[in-house]
């Protein structure tokens, strides 16, 4: 049976930045394969959400996954890249042990539409060092469809970028009266998210922002009643539990602790003071490199014990 999971509004950055709809992680579901995380925005206004504007923060234990639709973001690491996403190219951050980066819109940016999604590592490459994929896919066509494969392969498109666990990630427009039955992987569970239109995935109905999934094993039937944009992931299922927190994927409370510590110790002065981007410590997760923006201070963290969740 396919499960329909609903967006809830997120600000992004802060509570006066661009809201983003997320729609994983939910109390329900936390991962599609080893996706954990997808945050869909847009067609938002730059001069009426004042656009993407995330200072620099770290990462763990996790690769980001920008695929933007429209808009133009600059993306600053602290491996040392310096990349713009543009619409239909992939930009592929892995944190791995340890990375920080910024995520700014271009100043000739007047519409910004896209997602922003994680990869949790497998537990043996939690700690791999980080790193930066750039690809461009080709447009695929069928009767009815277009598509771009940027991560795994489907419809005779493959991606040669490299994950650490098997994963897919398309982006679609099928016209309407469009049923496509792509041939995939009977171990592998999906999702799909509607950017706009309606489409039916195996017999239910999944309206725009719902995000539908898929059980292994039960395949995959996309029919559009209209003219449709939709998002495509899947994986085999991690089996490993993570924790999850901020913006830190764990093995455990200990360790999402740890990282914490280690950013707040990086970024804080002498007298505990948050500094400047200029002025920051080298530590564990870098400098951004030709950022200007103060870096974003860890939330307190919870009282409880974090949780695990898979």
């Amino acid at each position: 049976m396919t499960e329909i999971l609903e967006p809830r509004e997120v600000p992004l950055g802060g509570l006066r930045a661009m809201n983003v709809r997320r729609t994983l992680p939910q109390r329900q579901r936390s991962l599609i394969g080893a996706w954990c995380f997808l945050d869909h925005y847009g067609p938002d206004r730059v001069d009426e959400t004042g656009g993407m504007m995330v200072a620099p923060h770290p990462h763990i234990g996790l690769q980001t996954v920008s695929w933007l639709f429209g808009g133009t973001i600059e993306h600053r690491d602290s491996a040392g890249t310096h990349a713009l996403v543009k619409p239909g190219e992939l930009n592929l951050m892995t944190a791995g042990s340890g990375i920080s980066h910024s995520e700014v819109s271009t100043d000739d940016t007047t519409q910004l539409h896209g997602v922003q999604l994680w990869v949790a590592l497998p537990a043996a490459y939690r700690d791999t060092e980080p790193s930066f994929a750039h690809y461009a896919p080709p447009v695929v066509h069928g009767q009815g469809w277009d598509a771009q494969v940027f991560l795994g392969s489907m419809l005779g498109s493959e991606s040669p970028v490299e994950t650490y666990s098997p994963l897919l990630a398309a982006e679609m427009i099928l016209d309407g009266g469009t049923r496509l039955t792509p041939d995939l992987q009977s171990h592998f569970e999906y999702g799909v998210l509607v950017d706009f239109g309606l489409v039916r995935v195996n017999g239910e109905e999944i309206k725009q922002h719902q995000l539908a999934y898929v059980a292994p094993g039960e395949g995959l039937d996309i029919e559009a009643a209209d003219l449709s944009h939709v998002l495509v992931i899947g994986g085999r299922p991690l089996g490993e539990e993570i924790v999850m927190w901020w913006n830190f994927v764990g093995r455990d409370h200990d360790e999402v602790v740890h990282a914490r510590e280690d950013w707040m110790a990086q970024i804080r002065d002498n007298n505990g003071t948050i500094q400047d981007s200029s002025e920051i410590y080298d530590g564990r997760f870098g400098i951004v490199e030709g950022d200007h923006l103060p870096p974003i201070p860890a939330p307190a963290l919870p009282n409880a014990k974090l949780k695990p969740r898979r």
